[in-house]
């Protein structure tokens, strides 16, 4: 499975994500929808994806009793999502309801069940390895298809967790640039020799001149060539 670098659409209208869509389709082919989106415009963001013939990272995080996940999640299901995420700090009775209600919903819709990703500890914030590595193995037992986690512990969680899963990575960067926020980066190269599957690129892409230009510089790294 190749890397593949996934917009993280952190505007705060639908025609400013509705212009960075046009510009980078197909070029990027997955775009994140997070909180921040997703509160300003609802699902009709997703629909606008879904017809452009893209896909749709859901980033909203649930947290919250069973039940609530359990029903987010069908609707998510509904709305034809490729990947969704969850915080697994929810305990197992959470993901294990999370789980059944992504399988259940899509046997339904006769669709291929979204990849349910859990969230381990923010790249916003410092992590220890043995926290990552305790709430992913957790999250994995439970059903859930992967992770969200920095590449500084995607080797780590490679090594010692069996198994196929998916791994994203958030907080990339160029090499060189800054963090921001951020205090877990990586760039795509580490993050790739590292393991990680899904690469979240926002601001090195958002904040550029030119979105399409840093789009295809940033990928390029993927190949290993700079055009």
């Amino acid at each position: 499975m190749r890397a593949e670098i996934i917009l993280a659409l952190d505007v705060d209208d639908f025609l400013k994500a509705k212009r960075l869509i046009n510009n980078l389709y197909p070029f990027i082919k997955i775009f994140k929808v997070g909180s921040q989106l997703f509160t300003s415009c609802g699902p009709k963001i997703i629909e606008f994806i879904n017809k452009k013939g893209a896909k749709v990272f859901l980033d909203l995080k649930f947290f919250d009793i069973p039940n609530t996940v359990a029903r987010a999640v069908r609707v998510a299901v509904r709305h034809r999502v490729k990947m969704m995420t969850l915080h697994i700090l929810g305990d197992e009775e959470m993901i294990k309801a999370a789980v059944l209600a992504a399988k259940e919903e899509s046997r339904r819709l006769r669709i291929k069940k979204p990849l349910l990703i859990g969230v381990t500890v923010l790249t916003s914030k410092e992590a220890k390895s043995s926290d990552v590595l305790i709430l992913a193995k957790m999250g994995i037992e439970c059903g859930l298809d992967g992770v969200v986690c920095s590449a500084q512990e995607a080797a780590m969680l490679r090594k010692n967790i069996q198994g196929k899963f998916v791994i994203v990575t958030p907080g990339i960067r160029a090499k060189g640039s800054f963090k921001n926020d951020q205090r877990r980066t990586t760039t795509i190269r580490e993050a790739i020799s590292a393991g990680s599957n899904f690469l979240v690129v926002g601001r090195p892409i958002l904040e550029a001149v030119d979105s399409r230009d840093a789009a295809k510089a940033l990928s390029g790294e993927i190949y290993g060539r700079r055009d």
